[in-house]
């Protein structure tokens, strides 16, 4: 499984680091995740539907964060993903915090995979 990420990821990478310094641990651990199990699993993810797109777009809800202390799971980190099943490539799309957002930023992902 190779792994890339959007410039936009990496932006957001850079500017939740301020805040959450394990982040690069953190999602060192769900590249491990994903490389075993890549598709949807709920309640932990499931598939964002509706956007026309052939490409598989996943949403993890529940990424566990060593920085925030006390609630590992429940963090509320939100992890968005592009899936190439042919490929085996996962693109990284966007990382925000849920309390920074209500929901994932559906233009980025048609901008970047239409």
């Amino acid at each position: 499984m190779t792994f890339e990420e959007l410039p936009e990821f990496k932006r957001d990478i850079k500017a939740l680091l301020k805040k959450y310094r394990t982040l690069h641990e953190d999602l060192e651990v769900v590249k491990k995740v994903l490389t075993i199990a890549p598709d949807e699993r709920p309640p932990f993810s499931f598939r964002i539907d509706n956007l026309g797109l052939e490409t598989c777009v996943i949403k993890v809800k529940k990424i566990a964060c060593q920085a925030i202390k006390g609630r590992g799971v429940n963090s509320g980190l939100r992890l968005v993903y592009a899936y190439f099943d042919l490929n085996e490539k996962i693109v990284f799309i966007e990382l925000y915090h849920k309390n920074d957002k209500e929901s994932e930023d559906k233009q980025r992902i048609l901008r970047n995979f239409e």
